[in-house]
């Protein structure tokens, strides 16, 4: 496997602002503890918006979109997914339950992705849970919707059975082995499964799911709490492009990670500031219910409701929600739209 050669991984260096990114990462994961000391309502009201979240980004990373409120139904189970949007939401959710309450018990083999894989379409007709039968393309497409370019040949669909399973192998060797740091091998071990593309549909996803289950091996639980999905989504391009950066010369052993090690950093970063920052909002002194809703509006992308924003707020009455959104708005930086129930909250930008 490319990224896990010996002479390609000691050939690696990294520039100073690379290794600060490194000591920061493994600074935030000694401090989990800390964080995961406050009280047990904080930390279940995080759990569930992260799930939340997490299920809606991944998928419409995809292009896979319903509305919030179902989003939200269908990940606290309360209704059967209806279209198949919604089944995809739902088979997203389930695979990522598998993630969080099991990633301790699963080793990172073939047979966990194609379990993952085979959850993901469960709600399907088309069946998951196997190789790509036939050669796929990384492809760029117009505006109509067809393909513009081709960015990328991944492993041919004969060669992808042992791909996969020289991947999983020389990780798991490699890490065991030492003694290189498991935030340089994570990112390694998603930039080989994203150039191998094993999946005639479903390869972006169990990427996502993957680094969430290898970060989960490795000690780094921060997406338990925080959406890693959302967070790719909003740097979807850099990502995206980072990924094709790296994707050059792959084949031939002659790729540069760099780009795309940067990315997965910069975003598990954002993970750990955020999660030492909501559990500051919600834990904090005078004032910090306030603060709590300014910061969980401020991260808004889209227009909201107040029935929508609470989860955003756990501990939070919906009296003070409305007063603190009422009091941003007279100060420039939400607007209201809309009247009644139809009516939306939009941040100003």
């Amino acid at each position: 496997m490319p990224s896990f050669q010996p002479h390609f991984l000691d050939h690696l260096t990294f520039s100073a602002e690379s290794v600060a990114s490194l000591v920061k990462l493994g600074e935030f994961k000694g401090q989990q503890e800390l964080f995961r000391r406050q009280r047990p309502e904080i930390l279940t009201a995080l759990r569930t918006r992260a799930s939340i979240e997490s299920t809606e980004s991944s998928n419409r990373i995809e292009g896979i979109v319903t509305s919030r409120k179902r989003v939200e139904l269908i990940v606290e189970r309360n209704v059967e997914p209806e279209t198949r949007s919604e089944q995809e939401l739902a088979g997203y959710r389930d695979a990522l339950q598998l993630v969080h309450e099991s990633a301790l018990d699963m080793p990172f083999r073939e047979s966990v992705l194609l379990q993952l894989h085979e959850i993901l379409f469960r709600y399907q007709p088309a069946r998951g849970g196997r190789w790509k039968p036939t050669d796929n393309s990384i492809v760029e497409l117009d505006a109509t919707g067809r393909i513009s370019k081709v960015r990328f040949e991944p492993t041919p669909a004969i060669a992808t059975p042992q791909a996969m399973n020289d991947l999983t192998t020389r990780f798991t060797e490699t890490r065991d082995r030492g003694p290189y740091d498991p935030m340089v091998l994570i990112p390694l071990a998603v930039l080989d499964l994203s150039c191998i593309h094993p999946f005639a549909d479903g390869n972006g996803r169990i990427s996502r799911l993957a680094t969430l289950h290898l970060l989960y091996l490795s000690g780094y639980d921060v997406g338990r709490f925080i959406s890693l999905e959302r967070l790719t989504e909003n740097t979807k391009e850099g990502y995206y492009r980072a990924l094709q950066r790296s994707s050059l010369g792959w084949h031939e052993d002659q790729h540069d990670p760099l780009p795309w090690l940067q990315v997965f950093w910069g975003i598990l970063l954002a993970a750990y500031r955020e999660f030492e920052e909501r559990v500051g909002e919600i834990a904090g002194g005078p004032g910090a219910k306030s603060r709590q809703v300014r910061a969980a509006a401020r991260r808004r992308l889209a227009p909201f409701s107040i029935s929508e924003f609470e989860l955003d707020c756990p501990g939070v009455s919906r009296e003070t929600v409305r007063g603190v959104l009422q009091a941003m708005r007279d100060e420039g930086d939400l607007e209201l739209k809309g009247k009644g129930r139809g009516s939306r909250w939009v941040v100003v930008r």
